[in-house]
């Protein structure tokens, strides 16, 4: 019975930071976006660094703490078999298992990568950032078209990196393999860096067709009138124009608060 009613505390506790909206868990998330931040320049600078007993120990560590995260997300999850299938917790898991593999002194350094995905994915730090940011509320879609650019940027880099830095003399190290994959998703193609080999050529048309592909939408975010965050009480339509009067969708009357 004690146990179970201290389970039952830790849950409405970890509930709390990453579901509440006290400013303890404002703080916690924000840690966390912060710690995903810096998860990712490590990866990206430990890329122009040998391998050595202290790097595996920060790795392990960067792991342990992920590991922490999932597991503490899981818990209170209420649908867990959902959370599981969930795409975002498989990128997860990767990035932790990739990590946490210096301990049995293997590597996957390219899975590391995923854990970008997450960025920016949380509902909660979504709605925290538009509570707290008015920049980021009056340019969301633009911001989050860069920031799915730059993820796909850094694991397509990664998987460059990771594939081609043993058999391709070429890609000696994380810079090259950027400049590789920016090259190809703007379709530049200056040609002193290719990918040999059919799969290399694979990659390569992969690069080139999801970078277009996301060049469009984020133009498409920038060039698209700006519009305002408001939900219409009849239909629930929450995007309108700035002057709306009323809602486009069902015409109900709108009262749009100026700031």
């Amino acid at each position: 019975m004690q146990r179970a009613g201290s389970l039952r505390s830790a849950k409405t506790k970890l509930r709390q930071l990453y579901e509440g909206r006290s400013l303890a868990a404002h703080r916690f998330r924000y840690g966390l976006l912060f710690f995903d931040l810096v998860s990712l320049l490590y990866v990206v600078a430990t890329s122009f660094l040998p391998r050595g007993p202290l790097l595996e120990l920060v790795d392990v560590l960067i792991g342990l703490v992920m590991l922490a995260d999932f597991s503490a997300r899981f818990f209170i999850s209420s649908r867990r078999v959902r959370e599981l299938l969930n795409p975002l917790a498989w990128a997860d898991i990767a990035a932790i298992v990739s990590f946490l593999a210096a301990m049995i002194g293997q590597a996957f350094g390219f899975l590391r990568i995923l854990r970008t995905v997450r960025l920016l994915r949380s509902y909660r730090v979504l709605v925290q950032l538009r509570d707290d940011f008015g920049y980021f509320r009056d340019n969301e879609e633009t911001i989050i078209a860069v920031a799915n650019l730059l993820v796909f940027l850094f694991v397509m880099t990664a998987i460059v990196y990771q594939t081609q830095y043993d058999a391709n003399p070429a890609i000696r190290n994380y810079a090259d393999a950027l400049y590789f994959t920016v090259t190809a998703l703007t379709t530049t193609g200056f040609g002193d860096i290719t990918l040999p080999g059919i799969s290399g050529r694979l990659l390569t048309v992969v690069i080139m067709i999801s970078g277009v592909t996301l060049f469009i939408g984020l133009l498409r975010a920038v060039l698209r009138p700006q519009k305002v965050r408001f939900t219409c009480p009849r239909c629930g339509l929450m995007r309108h124009e700035q002057d709306a009067v009323h809602c486009k969708a069902c015409g109900q009357l709108l009262n749009i608060p100026n700031e």
